[in-house]
């Protein structure tokens, strides 16, 4: 059966912070974190799932009249990892973005993660620089960005 991308809604809550603990030993969001960015305006939180299971999240982050989104964190599930998940929900999320008319988005990566760093640079992120002590736990992130919306792709129409 094939992938189901949606919003995310409160239902999804205990498969999210499944997720969060599965994904991630430090800077995991908060139940409470969840349920104020699921209600916010200035957050999509966009989901994929098979079969009713929750696969993975990406969580975009918007601000009113900024051209930047920001994709905020992405997670998939152990048993979905290399099924291209990641690559769709990217690809929906950056879609999201540009109906709210950003026209780049923008993340953070542990310098260590080469796994996620190959896929964003698969889907056309660029590294622009580097945080130091980004993490809980000190370590640093590179920042990424990537045009998005129209004209956004080599050797696309104008």
């Amino acid at each position: 059966m094939s992938l189901l991308y949606r919003l995310a809604e409160r239902t999804d809550l205990p498969a999210l912070l499944h997720l969060e603990e599965e994904c991630f030993a430090q800077d995991r969001m908060s139940e409470r974190s969840f349920r104020q960015l699921l209600a916010a305006p200035s957050a999509a939180l966009l989901v994929a799932e098979r079969n009713g299971a929750l696969l993975g999240y990406a969580l975009l982050l918007l601000r009113r009249g900024a051209a930047v989104a920001r994709l905020y964190s992405l997670a998939i599930s152990a048993q979905a990892r290399g099924q291209g998940v990641g690559s769709g929900l990217l690809e929906h999320i950056e879609a999201l973005a540009v109906q709210r008319d950003c026209t780049r988005l923008r993340l953070e990566v542990r310098i260590d993660n080469a796994v996620a760093i190959g896929l964003y640079e698969r889907r056309g992120y660029r590294c622009f620089g580097r945080s130091a002590g980004f993490y809980e736990d000190g370590s640093d992130a590179w920042r990424y960005e990537k045009t998005i919306g129209v004209g956004a792709a080599e050797g696309s129409p104008a």
